[in-house]
């Protein structure tokens, strides 16, 4: 299969510099190349979540930190991060192949999921041999950037065992939501810009400051596609609506509306809820003011971001980083 070129996030088409937007092209070349396998299946599971798009967001923060922290274009190690770029997808890549057999996905991406196409065997092996290539071009690397990526799986590991001790739990609270966002989103949008600015060579501050505005980005991230979760369209995130409520994720609307609606605790704790339950969910949440609680959330973790980032020296880079922020707050897929 040919490598197409990289999908832009929304919102943000033309404000890529070119030279970057080359970088993101290699970087899609490199994940063709890295699910190469002996084992055709394993290839054919990789080829199918990756070969479907995606905002690549967390290469793209890779790459635009790199450039930023670095003040311009074409520094000595360039090419290092376009390597982390790919590695960092492929940890994604590899959570979300693990995500759908958690939670029994039918669609990611506007089309099968991994799990309903190839079973969960298969699937499951799928997720390692990603994490394997990852850690592999790792390998490459000082201790601290292998330090900063088994920490960030780490982090993921129990992110996602927190996120399962509240599904379908009407306690949930949002310091809890917070953390499981913080260990399952968050953590690789920063390690990825603080890598970034450690291979640019940047200052402590500067380093510091990126990572903060990667955390603050990843925050925002996961809260709007929680948002989108119950207010988007099927045509623009390639899954239906309410995929949190049938799950029984505690995502930041619910969580929101488990404090105002004894009925929405009802329905959330529902083991296997019916078409039914999850419209009337979806509706009550909506009814209930939530969603512009939310989306205050999503814009004082950008405008936090923002605040990081202006401690960036200035450049072409910098201000697409900025831009790409704000493309956040109206993302509708």
């Amino acid at each position: 299969m040919s490598s197409p070129a990289y999908s832009r996030p929304p919102a943000a088409a033309g404000i890529i510099p070119e030279v970057i937007a080359a970088d993101l092209q290699r970087v899609e070349e490199r994940l063709r190349g890295e699910l190469r396998s002996r084992e055709p299946r394993l290839e054919e599971i990789g080829l199918h979540l990756v070969g479907a798009g995606g905002k690549r967001i967390r290469p793209l923060v890779v790459v635009l930190g790199f450039h930023a922290a670095a003040g311009g274009i074409g520094r000595a190690r360039r090419d290092d991060a376009t390597e982390v770029a790919v590695a960092l997808e492929l940890i994604h890549s590899a959570t979300l192949l693990h995500d759908d057999i958690i939670d029994g996905s039918e669609l990611r991406r506007g089309r099968a999921s991994a799990v309903q196409a190839f079973g969960v065997a298969d699937t499951l092996v799928a997720g390692d041999f990603l994490f394997c290539r990852a850690f592999a071009l790792c390998a490459r690397f000082e201790a601290d950037v292998i330090r900063w990526a088994a920490q960030a799986c780490v982090a993921l590991t129990e992110g996602e065992m927190l996120q399962a001790r509240f599904r379908r739990n009407p306690a949930v609270t949002f310091a809890d939501y917070l953390e499981i966002v913080e260990r399952k989103t968050a953590v690789l949008f920063a390690t990825g810009a603080r890598t970034a600015a450690h291979l640019a060579g940047a200052s402590a501050t500067v380093t510091e400051a990126l990572a903060r505005a990667g955390r603050h980005l990843g925050m925002a991230f996961q809260m709007q596609d929680d948002l989108l979760d119950v207010d988007g369209a099927l045509a623009s995130t390639g899954k239906p609506p309410g995929l949190d409520l049938r799950d029984g994720n505690p995502s930041l609307p619910i969580v929101l509306g488990l404090q105002l609606d004894p009925r929405l605790r009802a329905l959330f704790a529902v083991p296997a809820p019916s078409i039914a339950d999850v419209e009337e969910a979806i509706a009550r949440l909506r009814a209930a003011g939530v969603l512009d609680t939310v989306r205050g959330h999503v814009q004082r973790e950008l405008d936090a971001g923002l605040a990081a980032l202006s401690q960036l020296p200035a450049s072409e880079a910098s201000r697409a980083l900025v831009e790409l922020t704000r493309a956040l707050a109206t993302r509708a897929g």
